[in-house]
């Protein structure tokens, strides 16, 4: 049986929204992490690779290529990536540059999703995000995508549906925030101050959900990534 390469590589948008517990997974799965940072290195290299490529989630549209002329070629080496189903995990960002590449349209939503709230599974025995049933996750985003033809809705909330989909066993899409960590949540407070205070949000009540809910997510959010690596392998 083949087996991923030994190296995981993450693509970040952004220096603090990193694979948060998500890193400590693969640590204890026996994989190392090398991640690059969108814009600045080269991403040839991360999405060439054969291995598990994470893209990982940013306060960018996927349609300002004009503005970061980078998401253009991160589209196009996509496209090539998922033509030849080389396993790939999308969060956030990274799930709406999977639904580009893969012909979808990509656009701005009817409102922000930012807190914390479940996610509605779809009732599947092989949904890999089964061990989120009945747990809160961090919602984060503006933009939303229409559903790729070819693949498999795994979960949605009442103010966006497509929330999490795959297409066979290597490419994994999900437009909330399972890696959040309880520790971190802070940094995310501080560099989106000005989208929380333009979309009204609570700042006070977001930082009192993350320290309710946090923990539990991160107890469970393991069990998705371990499940995924095990359908690649």
């Amino acid at each position: 049986m083949r087996k991923l390469p030994e190296t995981v590589y993450a693509i970040q948008h952004l220096a603090f929204e990193d694979l948060g517990s998500f890193e400590e997974t693969l640590y204890q799965l026996g994989y190392r992490v090398r991640y690059f940072d969108a814009g600045v290195d080269d991403l040839s290299v991360a999405l060439n690779y054969e291995g598990l490529t994470i893209i990982l989630g940013g306060p960018i549209g996927v349609y300002e290529t004009e503005d970061y002329p980078f998401l253009q070629t991160e589209i196009d080496l996509l496209k090539e990536r998922l033509k030849l189903q080389r396993p790939t995990l999308g969060i956030c960002l990274g799930a709406q540059l999977i639904s580009k590449a893969l012909g979808s349209a990509v656009y701005a939503g009817h409102t922000k999703e930012i807190g914390w709230s479940t996610v509605d599974i779809i009732n599947e025995q092989d949904n890999v995000l089964n061990s989120l049933n009945g747990v809160p996750v961090l919602h984060w985003h503006g933009d939303t995508f229409d559903l790729p033809s070819q693949s498999k809705l795994l979960a949605s909330t009442q103010i966006y549906k497509n929330q999490a989909f795959q297409v066979g066993s290597n490419i994994l899409a999900l437009q909330f925030h399972p890696e959040v960590t309880s520790d971190s949540l802070e940094k995310w407070l501080i560099g989106h101050t000005c989208e929380l205070r333009k979309a009204g949000i609570d700042i006070t009540q977001l930082r009192a959900d993350n320290h309710r809910y946090a923990e539990k997510l991160e107890s469970v959010a393991g069990s998705i990534l371990s499940r995924f690596i095990e359908q690649i392998n």
